[in-house]
């Protein structure tokens, strides 16, 4: 297999696969897979590079699983069928009012380390769901929505959805989700069991800023050699734990806004950190129509903005929370997608950018293979 990366962007209307060697400076685009269907994720077996998942919806016809098993060439559908385990009961709608249960779509994709063929769908209403089989059948791990706090959860603008899923590298049996707007949780026993892991988290936009649940975290990130540090970028705040999500501590520092979907890290320096902060929660765009990308060398606080080769002036895109990824290459190469259609990467951890593409449908999300 030749040495390179492979970049799998889910977007508004279809699925596409950008491939390049290690130089990644030029590309080929494929696709669209799915046209006109909403592609929420996608992303590769780190076991097996040429398995990859995606998750396709659409408000007419539903919600499908594809999977591929030629790298991205072509995809076919697996079992589609996610049963709640019979799991009754209600959780609370924007006015409090109790609300069933419900499928909607399949937000993240998290295929296991080490096995092909398992792999962790989060979908909405916040559940997470484990199939050992390739995608062919599933089963929820139904703990986390009998959390005792469940009735309470309450939606995003976004819907209830459970959107990040961390496989810790070395314990097996721990698992970190995070919901909006619910919050993080964590397992230690497999699924079994959860407990809410938002010690230090604060909102304002809830009845008690600072309760066990309720928060609106956007997005989780992990580095797999230091699985105890995560970073988190909130509904406002970026935050870090060193201890496994048990406590939280604010790292916004000097950001123009600490307002963001995407979080990520650098794949050899632990404490590199890049963030995207968007003006406000309801004006969903760079501050200043200025699109940057803040990096962080120190693991927080003291943030740099990174201009070169990104528009600086009239530019309105949002970043949405699964649409920044980083490669293994020597010299790390990090990419996000734009609600602009744009995707772009840096071949220098972050110093410059390019963009791969300019004109795609809104990305929804951007997941890096490095093939080596």
């Amino acid at each position: 297999m030749k040495k390179g990366v492979r970049v799998l962007v889910g977007t508004k209307k279809g699925a596409f696969v950008l491939r390049s060697d290690e130089g990644r400076a030029k590309w080929e685009v494929s696709g669209p897979f799915f046209g006109g269907w909403e592609i929420y994720h996608a992303k590769g077996s780190p076991a097996d590079p040429d398995r990859i998942y995606a998750s396709q919806s659409t408000g007419w016809f539903g919600q499908l699983i594809q999977r591929s098993d030629d790298g991205g060439r072509s995809f076919s559908p697996v079992g589609n069928e996610f049963p709640y385990d019979g799991v009754a009961g209600t959780h609370q709608w924007y006015d409090g009012t109790p609300h069933p249960w419900e499928f909607a779509r399949v937000w993240h994709l998290e295929p296991a380390q080490s096995d092909p063929n398992t792999v962790y769908a989060g979908v909405e209403d916040a559940a997470l769901f484990k199939s050992t089989d390739g995608g062919t059948s599933w089963q929820e791990l139904s703990g986390l929505r009998l959390h005792g706090s469940g009735p309470f959860w309450q939606p995003g603008a976004g819907g209830l959805c459970l959107h990040t899923i961390l496989l810790h590298p070395t314990k097996p049996d721990r698992i970190t989700v995070a919901i909006s707007s619910a919050g993080s949780f964590r397992t230690d026993d497999g699924g079994r069991s959860w407990r809410p892991i938002n010690r230090g988290l604060r909102s304002e936009q809830i009845p008690d800023p600072t309760a066990e649940v309720g928060h609106c975290v956007h997005h989780i990130a992990m580095h797999p050699k230091h699985p105890d540090v995560l970073f988190m970028q909130k509904h406002w705040d970026v935050m870090r734990s060193d201890d496994g999500g048990d406590s939280w501590r604010e790292i916004s520092g000097n950001l123009p806004s600490d307002f963001g979907f995407v979080i990520d890290v650098h794949a050899h320096e632990p404490e590199t950190l890049y963030v995207v902060p968007i003006k406000s929660d309801s004006e969903h765009f760079p501050p200043d129509g200025r699109l940057r990308v803040y990096r962080s060398r120190s693991g927080g606080n003291d943030w740099e903005p990174l201009t070169k080769g990104l528009p600086q002036e009239h530019c309105y895109v949002n970043v949405m929370r699964d649409a920044m990824a980083v490669d293994r290459l020597d010299e790390c190469g990090v990419y996000f997608g734009t609600t602009g259609g744009q995707v772009y990467v840096s071949r220098n951890g972050g110093d410059s950018w390019t963009a791969i593409v300019q004109s795609l449908p809104a990305v929804l999300s951007v997941e890096v293979q490095t093939l080596d």
